[in-house]
């Protein structure tokens, strides 16, 4: 089995990064293979909506999208994160999610575990609501949707302020990992 976290910062070693890290760290743990993909550093261009996609479920566009699709596709669980920007994910992770628009029309996530962490300024400063919206591109995909598990068991993995002293993200991200690893146990049984 394997776990990608999609780290949707445009900041590097950022907040976003070192709960995703947390969160891959508890995984490996349990003997699955993970890799953390940050986005700062691709080249990825905006869905032109030429719906090319729709026919050869392949993006036309030659940029980094072509190997982190692939990437995605592979994946037993994805763990998608964004910092908040204004109540809702950055539109660097936006982006990568309309690109994998290739992905749907097989639903090629179909019953792909996936959870979602999001950070932001403050403990009530539009992590839920990012999540929510991570959340729906999974349901759209047929993805399987988890929380973070017992005993907090929430939307997911949610930081405020400087994640590596904030015990509330840290806890949360290592039970989303948790509650991944439990439930890809059972798919993949």
């Amino acid at each position: 089995m394997k776990v990608v976290g999609i780290v949707g910062s445009p900041r590097s070693k950022g907040n976003t990064e070192f709960l995703v890290q947390t969160a891959l760290n508890r995984i490996a743990s349990e003997g699955i293979e993970t890799k953390l993909i940050t986005l700062h550093d691709k080249d990825i261009n905006f869905c032109r909506g030429c719906d090319a996609c729709k026919k050869t479920n392949k993006c036309v566009i030659d940029d980094d999208m072509i190997n982190l699709t692939e990437i995605v596709r592979d994946a037993d669980g994805i763990i998608m994160s964004s910092p908040v920007y204004f109540g809702d994910m950055t539109g660097l992770a936006k982006t990568f999610i309309d690109r994998l628009r290739p992905l749907r029309n097989n639903h090629a996530l179909k019953n792909t575990v996936c959870g979602a962490i999001s950070t932001g300024g403050f403990r009530n400063g539009g992590q839920e609501s990012t999540i929510a919206s991570i959340h729906d591109f999974f349901l759209i995909q047929g993805a399987i949707i988890i929380g973070d598990n017992r005993p907090t068991a929430h939307y997911g993995g949610t930081g405020a302020g400087n994640t590596s002293a904030d015990d509330v993200g840290i806890e949360t991200s290592v039970n989303l990992a948790t509650r991944m690893v439990d439930v890809l146990r059972l798919v993949n049984e």
